[in-house]
This record gives C-alpha cells, structure tokens and sequence, in this order.
C-alpha cells in the first residue's frame, strides 16, 4: 500500500521561490494549497499565474499573513507548511509560527530562508544582519517546538548576479564595483 501524500501549504506561493515550489509540489501529486490575498486574484501579472496554478490542481485558500484566522484555517487544512516569504517579510514569519502553534496539526515547517545555513556562516556587513533575522525566526520555531527543516541550497546566482552583488543596485554598475571587508577573507570549507 502507497502512502499517503503530504498536503502542502506553501506560503508566499506567486513569489521569486514560491511558485516554483507550487509547481513542484503539484506536480510531485501532493495535493497542494496555496495562500493567496484576494486581491492577489485580480492582479494583472500575478492573477494569471494563480489562474495557472488552478489549472494544475492547486487549491487557492484566501488568506493573509496578517489575517491570523485565515492562517489557522489554511493549515488546519494540511500537514506541511513551507514558507516562501520575502526577504522583507521574513520576521513576519512569528505569525505563520503563532498560527502553526493554534492549529496543532502541523507534521513539518519549512520557513523560508533557502540560501546559506545562517547559523554556519561568517557574512560581512550587511549580510550578517540580514541573517540574525531568519536566526530568530530558527529559534522561535524551536521555542514553540514545531517540527521544522531547514532548508539551506546556497545563493541564488540569478537573484545576484544581475547586479554584481551590490547592495540597493537594480542594473549592473558601469563605473565602480564595492567589495565588501577588506578582499582578503577565506571562503569557508
């Protein structure tokens, strides 16, 4: 006898990440729910990628970050959370924790901080800061004891490279590239 799929809830569904994580979990035949804003629904560029999602067997749940009810009621739906937040909104995190936390059914959470494994690592400014955020979100998890994994697959080269790495740059600089510390440190093994 086969076993049971895992329903998955992904967070943050139509984002950089998200949708390739929908898309994967979709076609890996878990049944698949994806929180969406309403307002999501009618936008011009991402309505038609959750029209798509639709298409694929994804079941939408209207919901919001800063909605709890809605949250609780989309992950009592499921087993597995994963989280695809932004950058901008991992501290917001709390509240998929808190939510998790009410509903009581949750097998495993995914939060969203795929890139290095923060708690291993020797950024420079302004990295290092922008790591302690996705720390804290590791020990909430932790604190609340939900069973979590952690996924960490290293940088994204597309997110970037278009900008030569430079902090707030939205095109590659013509004139002047910063490099951060003094060049000299060593990678680590």
């Amino acid at each position: 006898m086969a076993a049971e799929r895992s329903k998955i809830l992904i967070i943050g569904g139509t984002g950089y990440i998200g949708k390739f994580v929908v898309d994967a979990s979709a076609k890996a035949g878990h049944p698949t729910f994806a929180l969406v804003r309403e307002s999501t629904v009618a936008d011009p560029v991402k309505g038609p990628l959750v029209e798509s999602f639709k298409n694929s067997g994804v079941t939408l749940v209207h919901g919001d970050l800063n909605d709890h009810e809605s949250l609780v009621k989309a992950i009592k739906q499921v087993d597995v959370v994963i989280s695809t937040v932004g950058n901008m909104q991992i501290g917001d995190q709390t509240k998929i924790i808190a939510a998790i936390k009410e509903a009581g059914n949750v097998k495993r959470f995914f939060p969203s901080e795929f890139g290095v494994d923060v708690d291993h690592q020797n950024a420079l400014e302004p990295a290092s800061s922008a790591f302690n955020g996705k720390k804290q979100i590791r020990r909430a998890i932790e604190a609340e004891g939900i069973p979590f994994t952690y996924v960490a697959c290293n940088c994204f080269a597309g997110y970037f490279l278009p900008t030569l790495v430079q902090p707030g740059a939205t095109a590659p600089p013509r004139d002047k590239v910063t490099i951060l510390g003094d060049g000299n440190p060593k990678g680590n093994k």
